[in-house]
């Protein structure tokens, strides 16, 4: 378990990636800093209460939809591997992983806790303070260097579908587990700064997923009246988990970032579809 409490990887103690290599080899074995004391968190009771809760509901108790969270990359942003990428450069100058094979355990890591804060990825992955924010810093840096560089490309379909819910009086919120200035420099190169209604990093809310934080300030920020009238999509088993811990009335994975099918689905998610461009035949807008 990190001290953010946050890992949902085989590798909980990945702080010390040493016992991880023996143990697999057969030896032996930003500005969220403050937040950095939580208890391990488990949706698994709160997914089974809140399916609970489903099945005894009528068809009277609908609630309107007031409000769409939606991951960024892998989400509405293509990632295109920009986050191994950045990583791997981090890795290179925190020197995390000095071995290939401790190498490729700490980026089986990163792919497993995609959609987290990642200054608490890091964390995890050194154990040690100092180490975690320089490495962080870097990623933030390499991640901004790809997007200045080559820009950032929207999945297809992203902007006609936040252009769509917006226009039905639907408020759209952007959460993702960059840092702000990182989110910022996305935001530019998409051209997205008047777009939607919110734009939210674990800086902004307090912890990131799979907290509920994220979705629970995008919905104060918005005016959103109730859990049960927001809809939370992402493609980690992380953005699935924020979601359902926040009560979210819907909750959505989509299949073109960095978690397949089985793993959404077994994070609890609501639905499955295969992109953003199909959510709104999901929530019943005309096509």
């Amino acid at each position: 378990m990190t001290n953010d409490g946050i890992l949902t990887s085989e590798f909980d103690d990945a702080g010390k990636i040493d016992e991880a290599v023996d143990a697999a080899s057969g030896g032996a074995g930003d500005d969220d800093d403050e937040y950095d004391e939580f208890d391990e968190f488990d949706v698994t009771d709160i997914d089974e209460a809140r399916r609970e809760d489903d099945d005894e509901a009528d068809d009277d108790g609908d609630v309107d939809l007031e409000l769409v969270v939606l991951d960024m990359a892998g989400t509405t942003v293509v990632d295109d591997g920009l986050v191994e990428k950045a990583f791997v450069r981090a890795a290179d100058e925190a020197g995390i992983g000095e071995t290939p094979q401790e190498r490729e355990i700490a980026l089986q890591y990163v792919r497993d806790t995609m959609g987290q804060s990642k200054i608490a990825v890091f964390r995890s992955l050194t154990g040690d303070e100092d180490q975690a924010q320089h490495a962080n810093a870097v990623f933030e840096n390499a991640y901004a260097d790809f997007v200045g560089q080559d820009g950032a490309t929207a999945v297809p379909g992203a902007a006609a579908v936040i252009a769509l819910l917006r226009d039905a009086g639907v408020k759209v919120a952007l959460t993702t587990g960059f840092s702000p200035s990182t989110t910022r420099a996305i935001i530019r190169s998409l051209g997205w700064e008047e777009s939607v209604d919110v734009v939210l990093s674990p800086a902004d809310a307090g912890r990131g997923r799979p907290y509920p934080d994220l979705p629970l300030t995008a919905l104060l920020r918005t005016g959103a009246t109730s859990v049960e009238s927001m809809v939370v999509v992402g493609d980690t088993a992380s953005d699935i988990q924020s979601g359902i811990a926040a009560g979210a009335g819907l909750v959505v994975g989509v299949l073109t970032g960095a978690h397949d099918e089985a793993t959404l689905s077994d994070a609890g998610a609501d639905a499955v579809i295969g992109s953003i461009a199909e959510l709104p035949a999901l929530l019943g807008f005309d096509e």
